[in-house]
């Protein structure tokens, strides 16, 4: 089941007026012909995708490599995070849940999108969505099963369920044949959607091909 913290902030205001100020530029920018909405797509996906969850990806590297700062950051998130540089813009807190063979977790925002920005970077399309929003909570096997994660039977699946308050972050498992490999390598194995919980973390020998 969801954790169901309290959702306090409206999800059904009007944009902001940066919102609208940005998607104002946006359509004057394309409508001038300076840039295609095709190049907007795909500076936004590399933010979304690569650049964005850098800040992430060396915390989890961080944990898989160093035993005691994985203590901290499951027991005290926000002080182990911010101890990298880390810091959440507007105070929220945060709580770091664990990927292990008995327990696989999976975040959604069931009422809009709260997300670890500061670590993941913006959320992507399809985290924003409303089928997303709902399978997540009442089929999260076939969530997973369209990201390609099968699990097995005797797994239990959890499902987190963010708010302005509290975020959450996956800490997968570290993928078998890491050993000795520094934090630099461990890092390339770590993506946006295993940090989520729709995927597990690349094995060693994806990292060299995507």
């Amino acid at each position: 089941m969801p954790d169901n913290h309290r959702h306090d902030h409206d999800h059904t205001e009007p944009p902001s007026d940066i919102e609208l100020r940005v998607k104002a530029l946006e359509s004057l920018l394309i409508e001038k012909g300076l840039v295609g909405a095709e190049s907007l797509d795909a500076l936004v996906d590399l933010y979304e995708d690569k650049i964005g969850p850098a800040n992430g990806k060396r915390v989890v590297a961080r944990a898989w490599a160093d035993a005691d700062f994985k203590r901290r950051l499951l027991a005290e998130p926000v002080e182990a995070v911010a101890s990298m540089g880390y810091v959440a813009a507007q105070g929220e807190q945060m709580r770091v849940v664990e990927n292990t063979d008995g327990a696989h977790n999976l975040v959604v925002c069931t009422l809009c999108s709260c997300y670890p920005w500061p670590l993941l970077g913006l959320p992507p399309v399809w985290y924003k969505s409303a089928p997303y929003r709902a399978q997540a909570v009442a089929d999260p096997r076939g969530v997973l099963r369209r990201f390609g994660t099968e699990l097995p039977e005797e797994t239990e699946v959890r499902v987190w369920d963010s708010t302005s308050e509290m975020r959450y972050l996956v800490l997968p498992q570290r993928p078998d044949g890491t050993d000795g490999w520094d934090e630099e390598r461990l890092a390339s194995l770590v993506t946006r959607n295993s940090m989520i919980g729709v995927e597990p973390a690349r094995a060693p020998e994806e990292a060299s091909v995507r």
